[in-house]
């Protein structure tokens, strides 16, 4: 593993336990080189899944790009990390596992879309407007309605 720090290739793990949820291993490592110490994460990956963008560009699944719009989402919101973390391996997990070497971005946005309803409707709101492409306070009017509807049921 390479040292954020110095970029030196080498390091020895100096701990090791599973995350509090068990999808992934957190190692200590310690650099042989400048004695930095740093955390990563080791996850299981069942498949190599390419997203299908808009205009049929691919790109391979980042797990890191919907943890970063997840937590964005969720930002000032009292998400805990937790939650986060669960809710992105399941989306990955499903997209994993769906048997697909190709996913829709139009999937991966929806399967985004009805975790964070679940989590909390002002993130899900967030995140709609982006991904919708909120251009008028009318649209966010009309989609915060929906939510009101779904809250209610």
């Amino acid at each position: 593993m390479r040292c954020p720090f110095c970029a030196h290739e080498d390091s020895q793990v100096k701990d090791s336990r599973p995350t509090e949820d068990n999808s992934a291993i957190r190692r200590r490592r310690q650099c042989t080189s400048c004695g930095a110490r740093f955390t990563t994460f080791e996850r299981v990956q069942l498949r190599e899944v390419t997203i299908v963008k808009n205009g049929d560009r691919r790109e391979s699944f980042d797990r890191r790009k919907i943890e970063q719009s997840v937590s964005l989402a969720c930002r000032k919101r009292g998400v805990e990390q937790e939650r986060i973390d669960q809710l992105v391996s399941g989306i990955q997990r499903q997209v994993e596992t769906s048997g697909e070497s190709e996913v829709p971005s139009s999937r991966l946005g929806e399967m985004v879309m009805e975790g964070l309803r679940q989590l909390d409707s002002v993130a899900y709101i967030r995140f709609a407007s982006v991904y919708r492409d909120f251009s008028e306070a009318r649209d966010f009017e009309e989609f915060a309605s929906t939510v009101r509807d779904v809250g209610t049921e």
